[in-house]
C-alpha cells in the first residue's frame, strides 16, 4: 500500500463557534468565611520570628487531600490572596444534581481535625481553642450559584482571557457529558470510564477507564493498564477564543512486588498515588460516590529504626482522621504494597500507579495517531452545540519539509560512498570552523585537542577508529604498544596525531587512574559514601565536591593552553553503581570543567540482563564523538533555502532558563538564564559561529564568547557541597519556627534579576537582524512579557517600563510543546480509506485570525520506524504489510509514540519591512533538523544548545534514563504518569493560563525520540 499524502492535520482540540458562544451552569458552593481566614493566619503565624515571613493565605491541603479521598465530587478551587479584593472567595463548588457531599455533622468535625494539625504544641491550645471557637459561631454554609463555563474575555494582545474558575468547571461539565455517552465499544470489550477528583493544583479534567488486562506470556503473568482522557483549557496568542484539548493516555498498574521485600518497591523522595473505590461510604453521612478517590503513599526514613518504611503520606487523609470511626476502614498501606493485584482484581478498590522506577512492565506507554483519532470522534458526539472541533491544520506551500542541506532520504548503492565522504567533509570543516573561532591554532591551522579516558582497550581502540572516520582522517595516529597505553598519565600521555587540510587533531589517551598514598584509584569509579549510614544530600554533596577536586588536579597535569578542549570519558552506566548517589558523572564532568575539558560520556562495554552495549560499540562511540565535537561549537547549519520574508543574514539567539538547583523541602528551586547566539556563515556553507553569553566578560557588562567557554563557566553556578536547610513553616514541616521566604517573593526577584540580564543581552543584539527564540515553558515564569495573557503582537518588555515596539532588528518568536498537554495531540488526516498518519511538515491553521501562530512536526526516529500508526492497544488487529500480513496482533506490548505538535508563535516581527511571520516560522521548523544530527530536535538548533548548559549546572538524575545513562527524552509516549511524582511545592499556588512555574526538572527533551 503506498504512503498517504497528507495536506491536512487534525487536532484533539475543540474550540466555541464563535466568541459570543455562552453556557452556564449551577452548582452549590462553599465560599471561604472571611471570618475564617484572619483567625486561621493568626494561628499559622503565631510565634513565628520577626525575620520570618508570615503566611499570606490559609495553608489548606492536607484538608483538601482528604476531600479527594473521602468525597471526590467536590471541586476544589485554587485561593486568592487576601489583597485581591473584597469578593468571597469561591472554595468548593459541587454540581447542583450531585447530593451533599459534606453536612455540616461530616464537614465542622473535618475542620477541627485539620485545625488541630495546623500547630499542635502546647502553647498555642489556648489559640487553637479560640479558633475552633469562632468556627463553630461562623458555620461553613453553601450557597447556590449560576457560572459562565464558555464566555471570557480578552487581553489587550486579543488573546483570550478565560476566568479562573473556567478552567475546573468547564473541563468537568465536558468531562460529565463525555460520561452521560456510556462506554466506548471496541472489538473485543468496552471502556468504561469514571471521573478522577481535582484539587486546586490539577490542571483540567481526568477520566480513567476501568483496569484492563493483558497477558503476553513473555514475561509471564498479567499486566494491568487503563486508558485516560484528560480535557484541559488552554489559549493561544492572540486568538480570542479558549481551546479544549482532549489528551489519551495509558496509564499501568504496579502489580509486581519485590522477590526479596515482598512489597512494590516505593520510590524515595516523591509520592506514589493509589487510586480507591470504596465499597460503602467512607465519611458516614457522605454519598457513595461514582468517582475514583485518591490517596498517596510514600517511601521514608524511620529515625527510631534507622530504616526506610513505606506507608500513607504524611499529613494525608489516612493520618489525618487516623483515629475516627469511618464507614469503611481506610486500606491499609502493607495489605496494598504487599498484594497490589488482589486489591486491583477486586472491583479496583485499590489502584498502584506504576512509575518506572518500579522495574519493568510488560504494557508500553502511549496511543498511535489512528486510535487517538477514534477514541476523540467518540467523544466529540457528547460535544454541545456552542463547542466545535479545532479547524484542520494545512501545510505550508512556502518551501519542503527539510533543510536544503539536508541529506537526501535515499542514496543510489554507487553514490553512498561519495555521499559518506560529502558529509564527513562537511563535518570536518565546521569542527575546524568551530575551533578556529576561539583561536587554537598552530601555524594558523586549527587544532583539535581531545582526551581520551578510557577503561575497556576494545572500546578504546573503537573510539580511536570511530574519530578517524567521523572527521575522514588518514593513517593510525602513530603506533603504540599496549604497556604505552596502561602506563600512560596526564603528565605522559599517549598522544595520537592527524593532519588534514582544514585542521590538525591531537588525540592524548590514558586511563581514569589517579595514584595516591592509598594506591590506584579510577576517578570513574563510584562516589566514596559511609556504608550502612544514611546517604543524606550533605554526603552526596560532600562525596560529589571531593570528586570534583581530584578530577581536576589530576586533569590539569595535561591542560595545554587557556582554550577549551574536549574530554572523552568511558564511564559505567548509572545502574552499574551500588546506588544512584555513588553515580560520580556528574563530579567528573565538574571536575574536567575546572580544568578546561567539555566532557562526553559513553558506556563501558558490557553484557548484562537485558542490556547489551559490546555489539554496538561502533555507533556508540560515533554518536559520542559526535555529541562532544558540537560542545565544542561544531555545528553544520540548516540551510533554509528562502528567499522572501526573511532578512539577509539573520543570526539567530536563544534564551533558556537553567536550573540551579532543585526544589526541596528547606528551599525553592531556583533558575538562572543562558543565551547563545548562532551567526551562519556565507550562504550555502552551512557553517556557523555558534557563542554564548558571559555576564561577567567585559568588566561586567558581559560580552558573547564562544560556546564551550560559556558551558565550561556554567559549572560555577553548580551546588556541589553542603546546603544549610532553612526551617519551614507549620503547613510544610509541621515544626514551630519561622517560614523563608515566599516562593512567589523568592520568583520575583529572580524575575528582576533574569529581565536585567535580558536587557542587556538584548542590547548587545542590535545593528544585525536576530531572531530571538524563547521555549514557552521554560521561560514565561522568569520573562512574563512571554505569557498568552500579557503578550502583544510586535512589542517588547523586558523590565517594569511600558511595553514598547520590538528594536528595529529584532524579531521575537516563541515556541511551546505538548508538555503539560499545551499543545493538542494530533493526526495526519488520510485523504483516502486507510489509517491516519503523522506527517512531517510546518501547518498553519485555518482560523488563525493573527496569521502568527504555526505548528511544527517532524517525522519519526529511527527507533520507531516500525510503529505502525494504525497500532491497537485494546484489540487484535490485522497486520498490514509484510510477510505476516493479514495475521492478528494487538500492539499493548508496544510503545505508543509520535512526534509532538510543537506550537511556533511569531509575537513580534516587522511586516512593513519585507517581514513574513510564516517564512520565519518555517525557519525555525527547519533549524529543528540539523544536517549533522540523525534525529530531528524536539526544539530549534539555537534553543536546543541553550538548553545544554543545564548539563554543567544541575545533575539531571530522572528516571528516564537510558542504558547509557544519557537522559531519555520523554518525548510524546503519552503515558499518564503519577500526578504525585512531581507535586507543585507552592501552598498558594493560583490558576490561569500560564502563571506559574512549570520547567520540569532533569527533563530537558534533547531530541523528537
Amino acid at each position: 500500500m503506498p504512503a498517504a499524502s497528507y495536506r491536512h492535520v487534525q487536532t484533539a482540540s475543540w474550540v466555541p463557534v464563535d466568541r459570543d458562544a455562552g453556557v452556564t451552569s449551577r452548582y452549590r458552593v462553599l465560599p471561604f468565611p472571611e471570618e475564617w481566614r484572619d483567625a486561621v493566619l493568626t494561628l499559622c503565624n503565631a510565634g513565628l520570628g520577626p525575620d520570618s515571613e508570615p503566611w499570606r493565605t490559609v495553608p489548606t491541603r492536607r484538608l483538601e487531600q482528604v476531600l479527594q479521598a473521602f468525597a471526590p465530587d467536590v471541586l476544589v478551587m485554587p485561593r486568592p490572596f487576601h489583597d485581591r479584593g473584597d469578593a468571597r472567595a469561591r472554595w468548593l463548588y459541587v454540581a447542583e444534581d450531585v447530593p451533599d457531599p459534606l453536612p455540616p455533622q461530616v464537614l465542622t468535625p473535618l475542620l477541627n481535625r485539620w485545625l488541630g494539625g495546623l500547630r499542635p504544641e502546647p502553647e498555642h491550645r489556648e489559640l487553637l481553642r479560640s479558633v475552633r471557637t469562632q468556627l463553630t459561631e461562623n458555620p461553613p454554609a453553601w450557597e447556590p450559584a449560576q457560572r459562565e463555563l464558555l464566555a471570557c474575555g480578552t487581553t489587550r494582545g486579543g488573546t483570550a482571557a478565560p476566568e479562573a474558575h473556567q478552567f475546573t468547571l468547564t473541563t468537568d461539565w465536558l468531562a460529565r457529558r463525555i460520561l452521560a455517552l456510556g462506554p466506548y465499544p471496541y472489538d473485543s470489550g468496552a471502556l468504561r470510564f469514571r471521573a478522577m477528583p481535582r484539587g486546586p493544583k490539577d490542571k483540567g479534567a481526568e477520566l480513567v477507564s476501568q483496569p484492563l488486562r493483558y497477558e503476553p506470556g513473555k514475561p509471564a503473568g498479567t499486566w494491568w493498564f487503563s486508558v485516560v482522557l484528560n480535557i484541559t483549557l488552554h489559549t493561544v496568542p492572540f486568538d480570542p477564543l479558549p481551546r479544549f484539548h482532549l489528551h489519551w493516555s495509558i496509564r499501568r498498574w504496579a502489580t509486581r512486588v519485590g522477590g526479596r521485600s515482598s512489597r512494590v518497591h516505593v520510590p524515595y523522595g516523591t509520592r506514589t498515588t493509589v487510586l480507591l473505590r470504596p465499597s460503602v461510604p467512607v465519611l458516614p453521612g457522605v454519598p457513595l460516590s461514582e468517582r475514583f478517590a485518591v490517596a498517596q503513599l510514600e517511601r521514608r526514613w524511620d529515625k527510631e529504626s534507622g530504616a526506610f518504611t513505606e506507608g500513607w503520606a504524611y499529613g494525608g487523609p489516612a493520618r489525618l482522621l487516623a483515629d475516627v470511626a469511618l464507614g469503611e476502614p481506610f486500606p491499609d498501606a502493607d495489605a496494598i504494597l504487599t498484594d497490589p493485584e488482589g486489591w486491583l482484581r477486586r472491583d479496583a478498590r485499590a489502584a498502584i500507579v506504576y512509575r518506572t522506577a518500579m522495574g519493568s512492565h510488560a504494557v508500553k506507554a502511549g496511543l498511535m495517531p489512528h486510535q487517538c483519532s477514534q477514541l476523540t470522534a467518540w467523544a466529540e458526539q457528547a460535544l454541545p452545540e456552542e463547542l466545535r472541533p479545532a479547524p484542520r491544520l494545512t501545510h505550508t506551500a512556502l518551501a519542503g519539509t527539510r533543510p536544503l542541506n539536508a541529506p537526501p532520504t535515499s542514496v543510489k548503492k554507487d553514490e553512498k560512498e561519495q555521499e559518506e565522504a560529502r558529509r564527513t567533509a562537511e563535518r570536518r570543516a565546521a569542527v575546524a570552523y568551530a575551533i578556529a573561532a576561539f583561536g587554537n591554532a598552530s601555524d594558523d591551522t586549527p587544532v583539535l585537542e581531545a582526551r581520551l579516558m578510557w577503561q575497556n582497550s576494545e572500546m578504546r581502540d573503537t573510539a580511536v577508529a570511530a574519530l578517524v572516520e567521523r572527521l575522514g582522517l588518514k593513517g593510525d595516529g602513530g603506533m603504540h604498544s599496549e604497556d604505552a597505553y596502561r602506563g600512560a598519565t596526564p603528565a605522559a600521555p599517549v598522544v595520537l596525531e592527524w593532519q588534514a587540510p582544514e585542521l590538525t587533531v591531537r588525540l592524548r589517551c590514558y586511563r581514569p587512574v589517579r595514584t595516591g598514598t592509598e594506591g590506584a584509584a579510577a576517578l570513574t569509579d563510584g562516589l566514596e559514601l559511609p556504608e550502612g549510614a544514611r546517604r543524606t544530600r550533605d554526603l552526596v554533596a560532600a562525596a560529589e565536591h571531593l570528586r570534583r577536586t581530584e578530577t581536576a588536579e589530576w586533569l590539569r597535569q595535561d591542560r595545554i593552553g587557556g582554550v577549551p578542549a574536549l574530554a572523552l570519558v568511558e564511564i559505567d552506566r548509572p545502574d552499574d553503581f551500588t546506588t544512584r548517589d555513588h553515580d560520580p558523572k556528574f563530579a567528573v564532568r565538574l571536575g574536567c570543567a575546572d580544568a578546561g575539558f567539555v566532557t562526553q560520556f559513553m558506556a563501558v562495554p558490557k553484557k548484562v540482563k537485558g542490556y547489551n552495549t559490546v555489539g554496538n560499540q561502533q555507533h556508540r562511540a560515533l554518536m559520542a564523538w559526535d555529541d562532544g565535537l558540537r560542545q565544542l561549537g561544531a555545528r553544520v547549519h540548516p540551510e533554509h533555502g528562502l528567499d522572501q520574508g526573511v532578512p539577509e543574514g539573520m543570526r539567530y539567539a536563544a534564551v533558556w532558563m537553567v536550573r540551579k538547583n532543585p526544589t526541596t523541602r528547606t528551599r525553592w528551586a531556583a533558575d538562572v538564564p543562558v543565551a547563545v547566539l548562532v551567526t551562519p556563515d556565507a550562504k550555502g556553507s552551512g557553517l556557523a559561529r555558534v557563542q554564548g553569553w558571559d555576564p561577567d566578560a567585559d568588566d561586567g557588562a558581559g560580552a558573547w564568547v564562544s560556546y564551550p567557554e560559556m558551558l565550561l563557566k556554567l559549572t560555577r553556578l553548580a551546588e556541589v557541597g553542603p546546603v544549610i536547610p532553612a526551617p519551614r513553616g507549620p503547613e510544610a514541616a509541621q515544626q514551630p519556627g519561622g517560614k523563608p521566604r515566599s516562593w512567589r517573593a523568592d520568583r520575583e526577584e529572580q524575575r528582576r534579576r533574569a529581565e536585567e540580564w535580558l536587557q542587556n543581552v538584548r542590547a548587545s543584539l542590535r545593528r544585525e537582524p536576530t531572531l530571538l527564540m524563547v521555549d514557552a515553558q521554560n521561560a514565561r515564569s522568569h520573562w512574563t512579557w512571554l505569557q498568552d495573557g500579557r503578550t502583544e503582537p510586535d512589542r517588547i518588555r523586558d523590565g517594569h517600563a511600558e511595553p514598547r515596539r520590538l528594536d528595529a532588528d529584532l524579531r521575537l518568536l516563541r515556541v511551546r510543546s505538548s508538555r503539560n498537554r499545551e499543545t493538542p495531540q494530533w493526526w495526519g488526516v488520510n485523504p483516502k480509506e486507510g489509517p491516519n498518519g503523522m506527517p512531517s511538515h510546518l501547518w498553519t491553521p485555518a482560523d488563525d485570525c493573527s496569521g502568527r501562530v504555526f505548528y511544527s512536526t517532524t517525522p519519526k526516529p529511527v527507533q520507531f520506524k516500525s510503529s505502525a500508526v494504525e497500532a491497537d492497544k485494546l484489540a487484535p488487529r490485522p497486520i498490514r504489510m509484510g510477510p505476516r500480513k493479514g495475521q492478528p496482533t494487538i500492539d499493548t506490548g508496544e510503545v505508543g509514540w509520535m512526534p509532538a505538535l510543537l506550537e511556533i508563535a511569531v509575537l513580534g516581527c516587522h511586516q512593513e519591512d519585507g517581514d513574513d511571520p510564516q517564512a520565519l516560522a518555517l525557519n525555525a521548523h527547519l533549524l529543528r533538523q540539523p544536517p549533522d544530527y540523525p534525529e530531528a530536535l524536539a526544539l530549534p538548533l539555537p534553543l536546543h544548545l541553550a538548553g545544554l548548559g543545564q548539563q554543567y549546572v544541575l545533575p539531571t538524575r530522572t528516571e528516564h534514563s537510558t542504558p547509557d545513562g544519557e537522559e531519555q527524552p520523554p518525548g510524546e509516549l503519552r503515558d499518564s504518569g503519577d500526578p504525585a511524582a512531581d507535586p507543585d511545592p507552592s501552598e498558594e499556588a493560583a490558576p490561569g493560563i500560564e502563571e506559574e512555574p512549570d520547567t520540569q526538572e532533569g527533563q530537558l527533551t534533547l531530541f523528537e525520540g
